[in-house]
């Protein structure tokens, strides 16, 4: 069991919603250049947000939440910190990070009002759902710590198959595939270059496919 003191930084602990959603945030902000920035906490227990809020009212110590219900413990709800030397709470990289968050559905405790202000965190409603025009585009590592960089990995997309050069296993039909286009070349409906090309082993498939439509129709 975790205790209360201690600070949860599992992404899959959250809904896969949120999940998706932290992704997706860390992924847009990876391609606006800010790829400083690391997840602090995810969920909470109630336990451990009882002892927070204590933190500061029956309990020595400043105030870190204003709130006893909070979407922490409900799983879709994450916070942030930025990477040194810069301020951990820098809170222009956190607004601009606020404003990737804005566009893609996810709410931003920096927008709350003056009491309930929570620059670090972010968290989505129960029906979040990825917004149109938007995709995960490849893998995205969210830090946990301040050690490491945001990073986007796009797998290369797999190249098209290349049209497979002939191969005959039966000489017969290799010899009647090349009296066929000899015949098209001595009648001058295809150039002599397509002769030397099933001689030299490069025509494809392909190729041979097209010959067939041009040799048909003069």
């Amino acid at each position: 069991m975790t205790s209360i003191t201690t600070t949860c930084r599992d992404l899959s602990e959250l809904t896969a919603a949120a999940q998706t959603a932290c992704r997706l945030l860390f992924q847009e902000c990876f391609k606006s250049g800010i790829d400083f920035i690391f997840i602090t906490e995810t969920y909470r227990s109630q336990a451990r947000q009882n002892y927070l809020h204590e933190q500061g009212r029956t309990r020595p110590g400043q105030k870190v939440t204003w709130t006893l219900k909070s979407n922490h413990t409900s799983r879709r709800a994450w916070d942030i910190a930025v990477t040194p030397p810069r301020n951990l709470y820098d809170i222009s990289i956190l607004s601009k990070v606020g404003a990737i968050a804005k566009k893609l559905g996810i709410e931003w405790g920096g927008y709350w009002q003056a009491g309930n202000y929570d620059a670090p965190h972010f968290e989505i409603p129960s029906n979040w759902a990825m917004p149109k025009g938007y995709k995960l585009e490849g893998q995205v590592i969210v830090p946990s710590n301040s050690k490491m960089k945001v990073q986007l990995i796009v797998k290369d997309k797999p190249k098209e198959k290349d049209d497979e050069t002939m191969r005959f296993t039966n000489p017969t039909t290799e010899n009647a595939v090349r009296d066929y286009i000899k015949q098209a070349v001595d009648k001058s409906k295809i150039d002599k270059s397509w002769l030397d090309k099933f001689d030299s082993g490069t025509m494809t498939s392909g190729d041979f496919e097209g010959l067939k439509i041009i040799i048909s129709q003069r």
